[in-house]
């Protein structure tokens, strides 16, 4: 338990450390604009969701096949899991948890994520297409964000067009890198590779 907490205090401190070293200017003409979050279905909303991208940091770095699982709480926060294989599909999977408690008054589109008492952080939901099979989350100052799916891969046009929402919300998604879930996208051009430098 001790360790635990101690691995992801040294992961909090590195991200509060390369907020701080910076990250590339983002040249989107709306990068000043607020984001706005979305009212979600809390229970259509929970369960599985696969990282099909994310702007690469730290912490889902040299992941592969990674996925978060929701589960709603009949205390009304929300148990956050999250699973990936790091550097590569033959090592073992990891398990990390975080308690999510939604914002009063967000319409359930704003979650403040417990990483470890007193440390939480600020998830948005900036976009879920009416069956809740995608979604877009986000981060205030836009460093962080992720495209989910219900299903492991998505084709080349429903990423762009979500890629596009993105865009449209002064993101640089020329940051985004997709994360392989199948061993066969490993190497192919726009998915983040285990070892790559940003």
């Amino acid at each position: 338990m001790l360790r635990n907490a101690l691995l992801v205090f040294t992961a909090i401190a590195g991200l509060l450390l390369s907020a701080c070293s910076g990250a590339p200017a983002n040249p989107n003409p709306l990068a000043n604009t607020p984001l706005q979050v979305v009212p979600v279905d809390l229970s259509r909303y929970m369960g599985r969701w696969y990282v099909i991208a994310n702007i690469p940091y730290f912490a889902e770095r040299d992941f592969v096949g990674s996925r978060a699982e929701w589960y709603l709480r009949d205390d009304g926060r929300i148990d956050d899991h999250f699973y990936g294989r790091k550097d590569g599909f033959d090592q073992p999977e990891r398990h990390y948890q975080f308690l999510d408690s939604v914002v009063p008054g967000s319409g359930g589109g704003r979650w403040s994520v417990r990483l470890f008492w007193p440390i939480y952080v600020s998830q948005l939901t900036l976009y879920v297409d009416p069956d809740y099979r995608y979604t877009l989350l986000g981060y205030p100052d836009k460093s962080l964000g992720w495209v989910f799916s219900r299903e492991p891969v998505m084709d080349d046009a429903t990423y762009r067009g979500l890629l596009a929402r993105f865009e449209a919300m002064g993101y640089d998604t020329s940051r985004f890198r997709r994360v392989p879930q199948v061993s066969e996208q490993l190497g192919q051009p726009g998915f983040a590779s285990p070892g790559e430098k940003d």
